[in-house]
């Protein structure tokens, strides 16, 4: 039987919610992706061009600092990984994840979280990160996520 890994990151506690649900309703495992430097609401502020967020996501080859977990990614077939949509894509601290681990041969599924953009280009711009690695677009997981619709929606793209 293949493990599962819910992997995330999760700047305002949204996300959070939704990968620690997903990862009880399919007996996966949870690791929480942790920046070094915790984001402030002032770092999240969009509209500012100088927050960190801008200035991170207005750099593609920008990649913030994790905190390293003791995650044994070997050990997992199938992660899935959910973050924030920050521009219409993932924020540049999930490819700092993805080149951390050896993904090859695992099967990625995203699943996001956004309070009005859709995927955008998100599985590719991943895709740059871990190319040995077979990317799903999942969805965008807004709203009342119980654990039955979450388990329902995993077994269909697992």
């Amino acid at each position: 039987m293949s493990k599962t890994l819910v992997a995330y990151f999760s700047a305002s506690g949204v996300t959070g919610k939704v990968a620690n649900t997903l990862a009880g309703a399919i007996g996966a495992d949870a690791y929480e992706i942790k920046p070094a430097v915790a984001y402030t609401k002032a770092d999240l502020n969009w509209m500012d061009k100088k927050s960190r967020s801008s200035v991170e996501m207005n750099d593609k080859s920008s990649r913030p600092e994790i905190i390293s977990g003791d995650v044994d990614m070997a050990a997992y077939d199938t992660v899935f990984l959910g973050f924030p949509i920050w521009w219409y894509t993932a924020p540049t601290i999930v490819n700092t994840f993805l080149e951390s681990y050896d993904f090859a041969g695992k099967k990625i599924i995203v699943f996001a979280t956004s309070g009005g953009s859709g995927f955008g280009k998100t599985v590719k711009d991943l895709s740059v990160s871990a190319p040995a690695a077979t990317f799903v677009e999942g969805k965008l997981l807004n709203g009342r996520n119980t654990a039955d619709s979450l388990k329902a929606w995993a077994d269909r793209v697992m």
